[in-house]
């Protein structure tokens, strides 16, 4: 019976994933000549609005700067409505400004009220689909800044990565134009999240999540004296909204500190298997769609395969390994059984391994368990899948990570036949492999020189809650969440302080955007490139070797960039209990 919830968890996006797939083919690439016709009128009439009168025909740079352009202008507003917090509507419980927590330095000492850099790190997080949380949510924002601010940075920062990879697919089949950002951005928005996450949210509704505007509530405790030591304040709000895209969108960020552990988030066993099939489905649909953009739905299924291989085998092994006790309880005799630290009791140990996996594979981000609670090796697993970065990931951003290794092991296969390498019918030539190369090796570079920095220094070492391996995994995996735009974090950490705030918000940000910036220039290389005709010694890319070899190159160079860090973060944890 335990098996039931992962088997639904699989099942029911990877069935909801083809019509969904379909409906997204022919909802975003629409034609030239239908621009603005039928279903497309909606979004075009939103472009309008903006002035924009007909689709413009972008080449990869202007596409590009569309893209950076309207980041910047989400970064700088977000950033002033944040500060601006205590005099904006939808406050009704007097929050404060975000920017002005207070935190403790490295020697333990309280800075109450002080900027913490929490505000840039906050829009930094946002702003690239992350959804880092230094702060808590129904502490710090008001429900103004949780719909202008952070619900919709969740709808616009997701479509904003579908686009780009509307653009890349355009380009990897040849158009001559890889089409119109803003249009791309508001056909997502109008046909893929809005409708999805209105769905996603009636159903919230009804499983008992709150969607209102009325202000906390103060509640008599059992002992029934109304006195101040015996008052609870319970938040509240619109959560139902804000739940739903974080989902839909692999956003994760929560309304409550505790994300999906709260049971205004999480109220029931169905609200938990909707939020995990939510999280999953859209990347999922995505790759269905490109491969029907492209007219090649072999080759999508061989990407969609490697993919959940790696889903799979990553969730197995958390499973096994949750079915242990902790270290710190095994062997007395009132413990037996799984590993029910940090969990919550009403979802258990599996449903918990399950959404760990799924949300670091998906580069969501929230959690229904407590990440630093985890068995070592069940560690391990949501920090591997994240450090891998191409198991289905972002929507969008899944694609174009996975298309970097694409080309490299085309170019590798190239190398073992003596010819030169080709995808889709264009040449891979020196240009596209050191573009691949270099979007594949920022990111590990991010992750470990941002963790033996802070490893290395005080801004690391005092900051951590636990000593040794189990420290230094904690400040790994907030480095590996922050570099793919994950969000989740071994929350044993102090980090709502200026070093902490600051480094991670810079890597946040060089973890997004050359991540699609560079796969989107490889196809506008490729666009140029005049078509080769296939031969007997042309390379296919939807069949069963194929998929080998991708796998292979995806774990080859995962395991040569980060095999260290994990021998010395969770690798070394799981050895130290091991009694001797």
């Amino acid at each position: 019976m335990l098996w039931l919830h992962p088997l639904w968890a699989f099942l029911v996006p990877i069935a909801a994933s083809l019509p969904i797939g379909w409906s997204m083919f022919r909802t975003l690439d629409v034609p030239p000549d239908r621009a603005g016709r039928g279903l497309d009128a909606l979004p075009m009439f939103l472009c309008r609005l903006i002035g924009r009168r007909e689709p413009a025909r972008m080449d990869w740079k202007k596409y590009a700067v569309a893209f950076l352009v309207f980041n910047l202008v989400l970064f700088i507003l977000t950033f002033g409505l944040l500060y601006a917090q205590p005099r904006l509507p939808l406050n009704p419980d007097s929050k404060g400004s975000l920017g002005a927590l207070g935190y403790k330095d490295t020697a333990g000492v309280d800075h109450p009220g002080a900027d913490t850099a929490v505000v840039f790190n906050t829009v930094c997080s946002f702003v690239t689909n992350t959804n880092l949380q230094h702060y808590s949510g129904e502490q710090n924002l008001s429900y103004f800044s949780q719909l202008a601010c952070i619900v919709w940075m969740m709808f616009v920062t997701p479509a904003a990565g579908l686009a780009i990879m509307l653009a890349t697919l355009r380009g990897l089949r040849g158009d001559s134009h890889l089409g119109d950002f803003y249009a791309d951005l508001m056909r997502g928005l109008v046909w893929v999240f809005m409708p999805y996450c209105f769905l996603v949210a009636i159903l919230l509704v009804a499983s008992g999540v709150p969607m209102t505007f009325q202000p906390a509530v103060q509640a008599t405790t059992l002992d029934g004296v109304a006195t101040q030591m015996e008052t609870q304040t319970i938040a509240r709000g619109p959560v139902a909204a804000l739940v739903a895209i974080k989902q839909s969108g692999t956003n994760g960020g929560g309304f409550f500190g505790p994300n999906s552990t709260h049971p205004f988030e999480n109220p029931t066993p169905w609200s938990n298997l909707l939020g995990v099939v939510s999280i999953i489905v859209l990347p999922m649909a995505s790759l269905i769609m490109a491969g029907l953009m492209l007219k090649n739905l072999r080759h999508a299924v061989v990407i969609f395969g490697v993919m959940l291989l790696l889903l799979f085998s990553g969730l197995v092994v958390a499973i096994w390994a949750e079915s242990y006790p902790s270290a710190a309880t095994q062997g007395l005799a009132v413990v037996r059984g799984p590993n029910m630290e940090g969990k919550e009791v009403r979802l258990g140990p599996v449903a918990a391994a399950t959404w760990a996996a799924i949300t670091t594979a998906t580069s969501n981000g929230s959690v229904n368990s407590m990440h630093d609670s985890l068995n070592p090796i069940a560690g391990l697993v949501p920090m591997a899948l994240m450090m891998l970065n191409v198991v289905f990931s972002g929507i969008g951003a899944g694609f174009e990570n996975m298309l970097m290794y694409v080309i490299v092991a085309v170019f590798l296969a190239g190398l073992m036949v003596g010819r030169t390498p080709e995808y889709l019918g264009k040449k891979v030539e020196a240009k596209e492999v050191k573009l691949a190369m270099l979007a594949i090796l920022i990111h590990p570079l991010l992750i470990c020189c941002g963790a033996g920095l802070f490893a290395a220094t005080a801004w690391g070492d005092k900051t951590v809650a636990n000593p040794g391996s189990h420290g230094f995994s904690e400040i790994l995996y907030e480095f590996d969440s922050a570099a793919a735009n994950n969000g989740s974090g071994f929350e044993g950490l102090a980090d709502n302080n200026p070093p902490w705030n600051i480094a991670t918000g810079v890597v946040l940000l060089l973890g997004r955007f050359p991540a699609l910036i560079l796969p989107l220039a490889l196809a506008g290389s490729l666009a140029v490139k005049k078509r080769v005709p296939e031969t007997i010694g042309t390379l296919r890319v939807d069949n069963l070797t194929f998929a080998g070899m991708l796998l292979g190159t995806v774990l080859l160079v995962g395991a040569l960039s980060f095999m260290p860090a994990v021998v010395l973060g969770p690798v070394a944890d799981h050895l130290a209990a091991i009694p001797r």
